[in-house]
């Protein structure tokens, strides 16, 4: 998948410090139970406010005590940290990055409370998320929100000069979708061999509430007027992409696709985004087809909805149905994202100094907005502030 080339023009318009005006990189994630102990509580965090009894948390926790009570994702994140870094100094940046989580250790609030003591007071925020949801974007914001309100309250050194801003989605970004094209070819090697020219390719994604779907976007998006607002088309044009590089590699012409959902957790009587995965094999199954890929289009990482969801709850749906399935890589540490990430982060600091940078992405959509206007990812319920966008004052 063909990267945008750095041109000696480029380069020689470049300032001293490229990544001006921001002097730090916040990596944002979800957080994840690292022991046994940590399960139920990191839960407690998750569904604040959702009444849901402790009883049921523990039954939930059966996912992550199949995994000796630890979540993947703090590593994971632990490594992309230190790929970032890696990737930084190679190329001479000398950006500090941050890591900080939504509903574990280390905790956003205590992140930022750093980054402030270090001194540092523009900060650019690369969210675990790709794509425009609520729950993938503005509620990321609204954390940045209530850390930043909070270090003020309670006056930490340099919290009321902080000013934090988000990268944009980046699901089109071709450091996101070269990866996924070769994870979904690694998978599809890996199945019996004369399953492989008419297996189909399953992208999955997290399963959110239709209402969440619908209103997804900005106002202005047309997207958003569409069923699934951005949140969908936004992962049928990565679908496109990939399902084309997968075809063009293997000369299947007609590669059979669907998008599909997975990790549903909302009661039974709302509704949600289909079909689940599952059903999704026994259709599959159904109508004859030799073999799947399921392509994990939707997660950044192998964190625990992969390796749960997929590999343990899907792979034995498709081993009991004797259906022939692979599951594709997430882009994890994949250097081109890595990669991308930088170029997005010079990009960024290149539009706020008031330069039109080249602002990369494929498919259909083009690339996303900087700064979220407001109306963006509402929630369903109630309204809060969200930082990084129009409707946040600093």
């Amino acid at each position: 998948m063909p990267e945008a080339p750095e041109t000696p023009a480029t380069a020689a318009a470049s300032p001293a410090v490229p990544y001006a005006p921001y002097d730090a990189l916040l990596l944002l994630s979800f957080g994840g139970p690292e022991g046994p102990e940590d399960v139920v509580p990191f839960l407690e965090n998750v569904t604040r406010g959702r009444g849901i009894p402790r009883e049921r948390l523990a039954e939930v926790g059966q996912h992550y005590f199949r995994f000796g009570g630890v979540s993947p994702i703090n590593e994971q994140n632990r490594r992309l940290l230190s790929a970032i870094r890696a990737d930084l100094a190679e190329q001479g940046l000398d950006l500090p990055v941050y890591w900080g989580n939504r509903n574990w250790a280390p905790y956003l609030t205590d992140t930022l409370r750093e980054i402030a003591a270090a001194g540092h007071r523009r900060v650019l925020t690369l969210a675990t998320s790709a794509y425009s949801a609520y729950s993938g974007c503005r509620q990321y914001r609204e954390n940045l929100a209530d850390a930043l309100l909070e270090l003020r309250a309670e006056g930490a050194p340099g919290a009321n000069e902080l000013r934090v801003d988000k990268l944009r989605v980046y699901y089109n970004h071709p450091g996101f979708v070269g990866p996924m094209v070769d994870a979904a070819l690694a998978a599809l090697d890996t199945l019996p061999a004369e399953a492989r020219a008419g297996a189909h390719l399953a992208f999955t994604t997290h399963s959110i509430p239709t209402a969440m779907a619908d209103s997804s976007g900005a106002p202005d998006d047309p997207a958003r007027s569409r069923p699934g607002g951005a949140y969908v088309a936004q992962h049928l044009d990565v679908a496109r992409l990939v399902a084309q590089g997968v075809a063009d590699a293997t000369g299947v012409a007609e590669r059979p696709w669907e998008l599909v959902y997975q990790s549903r957790s909302g009661a039974p009587h709302i509704p949600w985004l289909e079909p689940d995965v599952c059903d999704h094999l026994e259709a599959l199954h159904a109508k004859g087809v030799p073999g799947v890929v399921m392509v994990p289009i939707g997660f950044v990482s192998d964190h625990m909805e992969v390796k749960y969801d997929l590999d343990t709850e899907a792979a034995a749906k498709a081993e009991e149905l004797g259906l022939p399935a692979a599951r594709a890589a997430t882009v994890g540490t994949d250097e081109r994202f890595v990669a991308g990430v930088r170029r997005l982060v010079l990009e960024r600091a290149a539009t706020e100094r008031g330069e039109r940078p080249e602002r990369c992405a494929l498919g259909d959509l083009g690339p996303s907005h900087d700064l979220c206007p407001a109306g963006c990812c509402p929630a369903l319920r109630g309204s809060r502030p969200a930082a990084a966008g129009a409707d946040w004052t600093d």
